[in-house]
C-alpha cells in the first residue's frame, strides 16, 4: 500500500498527515481471491487463505472488528463461510451485487462507526479505486500487500484491554438489540423494560484501569472536560484517600456492553468536585445516561457536602452539557470554555424503572 502526497493550490507538494495509531476499528474483506483462493461461483469449492485467517483472528483478539463486502451470491457465500468456520468472525456482512462503497456505508451505519474507522481489503484494483473515490477516508489495501499494511500504525490498536477480545460479541449484541428495536411495536419505555438492563457502579480496581484510560481517550461527545488520563494517573487517583474513582458497566439480556462510564471525584470537607465524568456513546440510547451522575448526587447529599463539576466546552461534548442540565446542575462560574457547575441536591432522580441498579462500595 503506497503513501502518496497531495497537491495544494500553489502547486507545492505536502506530505500526508502522520497516520493515527489504531484509527482502523473495522476491516472489510472481499471474499474471492482475497479471503479465500478462487472464485466461489466458478470453482464451487474454495479454500480459505491461512495467513489471512490468522491475521483476522489475531486482530479480532485485539478488538478490531471485521466485516465483508463481496459481489457474490449471498446464500452460497454464507454457506461456505459457515463450512469454513469463519462466519461468526464477521459483523453485518454485505454479500450482494452493490458497489463496495455502498456496502461499507451500510456496515458503518449498522456498527455506528465513522467511515474513517474502516479499512477495505480487495484483490481487484477497480474495487479499491471505486471505494477510494467514493469514501476517501477508508484505508484501501491490496491483499498482496496485506502484511505490509497491517504493520502500519493505523492497524495497531492503541489499547488492548480485557474487553478487547469480547468487542465483537458486544457489537453482535448491539446489532441484535437494534434489530429487535426496529421491529418492536410499543413505547420506548416498554422496549427498554424488555431489555432487562442491569447498571453496576463500583470503585475502580487496578484491572479496570486500562479500559478506563481507553475510555478517556476514545470518548469525545460524552466527556465532561475532554481531558485524558494515563494508566499511572488513574492508578494514583484510585489509591488516593481524597479521590473517588468509579467505574460503571451495563448488561442486558443480550449480553454485556462492557465498562461504559467513569467518574472522578475530588473530595473536600465542604464540597466534592466532579473532575471528570464520561459515558460511552453506545449506551445513551438506552436511557441510562444520568444513572451514574444521580448516584454521585445521592452520595454527596448523604455526606452533607455540595457537589460541583468541572465542564470544559470542547465543541463536541454538548450532549454531556445537556445531561448535566437535566440532572439539575447550574452554571455558577465561567472562565472562557471552562465552566463550574453546581448540583441541586434536592433534584436527585431515582434510576429509571427499566434499570436495576447494583452498587458496590
Amino acid at each position: 500500500m503506497s503513501v502518496t502526497t497531495e497537491r495544494q493550490g500553489s502547486g507545492a507538494f505536502v506530505a500526508p498527515e502522520k497516520p493515527r495509531r489504531g484509527r482502523v476499528k473495522c476491516i472489510v474483506w472481499d471474499l474471492d481471491n482475497t479471503l479465500w483462493d478462487g472464485v466461489l461461483l466458478e470453482d464451487g469449492e474454495v479454500t480459505a487463505r491461512p495467513a489471512v485467517v490468522e491475521r483476522i483472528r489475531e486482530l479480532d483478539r485485539k478488538g478490531v472488528l471485521h466485516s465483508i463486502a463481496s459481489k457474490n451470491d449471498h446464500d452460497a457465500a454464507m454457506e461456505r463461510l459457515t463450512a469454513l468456520g469463519l462466519a461468526e468472525l464477521f459483523l453485518h456482512p454485505q454479500i450482494n451485487w452493490n458497489a463496495k462503497s455502498e456496502s461499507i456505508r451500510s456496515i458503518a451505519k449498522a456498527l455506528n462507526l465513522g467511515v474513517d474507522a474502516f479499512a477495505f481489503v480487495d484483490d481487484q484494483e477497480f474495487e479499491r479505486a471505486e471505494v477510494a473515490h467514493e469514501l476517501p477516508e477508508v484505508v484501501c489495501v491490496d491483499v498482496l500487500e496485506l502484511e505490509e499494511a497491517l504493520a502500519r500504525p493505523e492497524f495497531r490498536p492503541r489499547f488492548v484491554t480485557d474487553e478487547s477480545a469480547r468487542r465483537r460479541e458486544m457489537y453482535r449484541g448491539q446489532l441484535a438489540r437494534d434489530e429487535l428495536e426496529g421491529a418492536f411495536v410499543g413505547t420506548s419505555e416498554e422496549f427498554l423494560a424488555g431489555l432487562e438492563m442491569e447498571f453496576a457502579i463500583a470503585p475502580a480496581r487496578r484491572e479496570d484501569l486500562q479500559r478506563a484510560e481507553e475510555l478517556t481517550v476514545r470518548t469525545n461527545q460524552l466527556n465532561s472536560t475532554g481531558r485524558t488520563y494515563s494508566y499511572e494517573e488513574l492508578d494514583a487517583l484510585r489509591e488516593s484517600p481524597d479521590h473517588l474513582l468509579l467505574v460503571a458497566s451495563l448488561t442486558d439480556r443480550f449480553g454485556s456492553y462492557g465498562k461504559i462510564g467513569l467518574a472522578l471525584v475530588e473530595k473536600g470537607p465542604d464540597a466534592w468536585w466532579l473532575r471528570m465524568m464520561l459515558m460511552s456513546c453506545r449506551v445513551m440510547s438506552r436511557g441510562v445516561g444520568m444513572v451514574l451522575l444521580n448516584h454521585l448526587l445521592r452520595l454527596a447529599a448523604a455526606e452533607g457536602v455540595a457537589l460541583r463539576a468541572d465542564f470544559v466546552e470542547t465543541g463536541r461534548n454538548r450532549m454531556m452539557q445537556i445531561t448535566y442540565a437535566f440532572a439539575g446542575f447550574r452554571e455558577v462560574e465561567r472562565d472562557g470554555a471552562h465552566v463550574v457547575l453546581e448540583a441541586d441536591l434536592e433534584a436527585v432522580q431515582p434510576p429509571p424503572p427499566y434499570v436495576r441498579l447494583e452498587i458496590t462500595t
